[in-house]
């Protein structure tokens, strides 16, 4: 678990640097090119000429980007004659990887512990509500310790 650990700890202090920075990133209306590329002043002939296609070729890609559709290789040859670097991430809805993994243990943790409370219920063996809160902190740090890849399921 310690290199599982390592790998999280690195990776989320890059998503970190860039999640912090990324709160108010949203996609431009008309697509991140077309609004870079005409904030710059360049026409969609002088792309297509950097690109060594047509304008109606960049104009595709321009509609192929604003729609989701288009692929990273074309980006990132958009980008580079463009003289600029694609940037692209995942960013956790939690977060960061080690809140992700803590909300999905805990997850986990519940079902299994409520179903077993369930069961001592049925048996008149019933268990506190601190009792349960310690059993499923207990099992969440042990699902984390673990990651099986049934937390992913």
């Amino acid at each position: 678990m310690k290199h599982k650990s390592l790998k999280i700890q690195q990776l989320d202090a890059k998503i970190g640097a860039i999640a912090k920075n990324i709160t108010a990133f949203n996609k431009p209306a008309i697509g991140w090119l077309k609004a870079i590329r005409t904030a710059i002043g360049m026409s969609q002939q002088q792309l297509g000429n950097k690109l060594n296609i047509t304008r109606q070729s960049v104009q595709e890609i321009e509609s192929r980007e604003k729609d989701g559709s288009i692929t990273l290789n074309s980006l990132q040859e958009t980008a580079a004659a463009m003289d600029m670097q694609l940037v692209y991430a995942f960013i956790p809805k939690d977060g960061s990887l080690e809140q992700l993994i803590e909300r999905k243990a805990r997850q986990i943790a519940t079902e299994i512990v409520m179903r077993t409370s369930t069961s001592m219920k049925l048996e008149d063996q019933g268990n506190s509500r601190q009792r349960l809160k310690k059993a499923i902190d207990e099992r969440t740090d042990y699902i984390k310790a673990e990651m099986p890849k049934t937390l992913w399921d």
